[in-house]
């Protein structure tokens, strides 16, 4: 029988007497109460968060751009006299030195000009020892009386006119020369050529388009990038603008941890008012020839080192209206610290006041946090540090938040509408 039903015995005794029926109407409520009463819950565990370590040291401040590879020089190499084209002494893409030969053009109509230019040459010179020969006689017969002056002005100036022929003549052979000597074509710089327009038999026009192949020099070459006003500013600011700066490069295709390093060598001498930026070059060795003309990278350039800079990661910072704060493990709980950030630096980010270094700092699961809240380590992760690669004006970290000294406004980490 259930334990809430009353025998029938029991019920007629409690329909004749009001103090057993109040027992049993109280005996029936209190066995349904116990039958309604829900098991305990059991407490709540802890949330699991992740950590990193706030770290103290040096923190380069490094303005990143986007840049492109532009040889150090470039020739396009084209020919000085006109003629059929009769060898090509070189390959497309082979490695030239300068003064290695490269074309050659039919040579003989200019050695032909050299030599009735040589034999004119000869004929004028013998005329002018005549000529001069003769106004010396004429001098010595106009003295005494033999000659009249008219006839001795006339010789001299057949003498005069003949050494003028003879200059021009050989200012003629001597063009004939050059002429000759550049029917041979040779590299003007070192570097590696790139296609051969012309193959031989061809009719080649002198200094005529397009050229005959162009040569680069991909040793050195430059990295030609612009900044914003703003980092210019900072730049002439922390460095000014006589240093050789150090510039990392980074190819944006292929192997990204590979890092180059070169040296700015140029600055624009003006704004450019349509863009409101600063063309900068750098020139890097590129002994191992792994930049390519047109080739696009990324820039770093290093302006400065902050020393003792506190960062921690971009994620450990949340953001709110009033304010930033991290929060920091301190025996087993959750501690909330207000903080002031500053620039970012790549996936980290500096603090101007607020840490000391070496706190643990919650980095993943801050929005499940109240200050003093007991956590559990999920295990902490490697830890943070200054980045050599780490951003500064035109850099941005992993979240948006406010923006870093000298950096742009969309620089700063954090994490926006966590309740503060």
């Amino acid at each position: 029988m259930p334990d809430n039903v009353i025998p029938q015995r029991f019920a007629r005794r409690c329909a004749t007497d009001p103090s057993r029926r109040l027992f049993a109407l109280s005996s029936v409520a209190l066995l349904g109460l116990a039958a309604c009463k829900e098991p305990q819950r059991p407490p709540r565990p802890a949330p699991v968060v992740s950590t990193m370590t706030a770290t103290k040291g040096p923190l380069p401040f490094i303005v990143s751009a986007n840049g492109q590879i532009e040889p150090n020089r470039t020739v396009a190499v084209q020919s000085l006299v006109s003629g059929m084209l009769t060898r090509v002494a070189i390959a497309e893409g082979d490695e030239v030195a300068q003064g290695q030969v490269l074309f050659q053009i039919d040579s003989r109509p200019f050695r032909a000009e050299l030599d009735r230019l040589q034999s004119t040459l000869a004929r004028d010179q013998a005329t002018l020892v005549r000529a001069r020969g003769d106004s010396v006689r004429f001098a010595g017969l106009a003295k005494d009386g033999y000659v009249t002056r008219q006839q001795l002005e006339q010789t001299f100036a057949e003498a005069s006119a003949l050494a003028a022929t003879v200059a021009a003549g050989k200012a003629s052979l001597e063009r004939a020369r050059l002429d000759l000597e550049n029917t041979t074509i040779k590299a003007p710089i070192s570097g590696r050529t790139g296609q051969i327009m012309l193959r031989v038999g061809s009719l080649v026009r002198a200094q005529a388009d397009p050229a005959l192949l162009t040569i680069n020099e991909l040793q050195p070459v430059l990295v030609r990038f612009t900044v914003p006003e703003q980092a210019f500013e900072e730049m002439r600011r922390r460095s000014g603008l006589d240093q050789a700066l150090l510039v990392n490069i980074v190819p944006n295709v292929g192997d990204s941890s590979q890092k180059i390093t070169g040296t700015l060598t140029f600055i624009d001498n003006a704004v450019d008012r349509a863009t409101g930026t600063v063309l900068l070059k750098a020139r890097v060795p590129n002994a191992d020839r792994s930049l390519w003309p047109g080739q696009f990278v990324s820039v770093g350039l290093e302006l400065s080192v902050d020393q003792d800079a506190i960062t921690v990661p971009s994620e450990a910072v949340v953001t709110t209206t009033n304010g930033a704060f991290v929060y920091v493990v301190e025996d087993g709980k959750a501690k909330r610290v207000v903080v002031k950030v500053g620039r970012p630096a790549g996936t980290l980010v500096k603090l101007d006041s607020g840490l000391v270094g070496g706190e643990q700092v919650i980095i993943e699961g801050q929005n499940r946090l109240q200050d003093g809240a007991k956590v559990e380590l999920r295990g902490s992760l490697s830890k943070g540090g200054p980045s050599g690669a780490g951003s500064g004006a035109t850099g941005r970290g992993n979240r948006g938040g406010a923006p870093g000294a000298g950096g742009s406004a969309s620089g700063a980490a954090g994490k926006r509408g966590a309740t503060p």
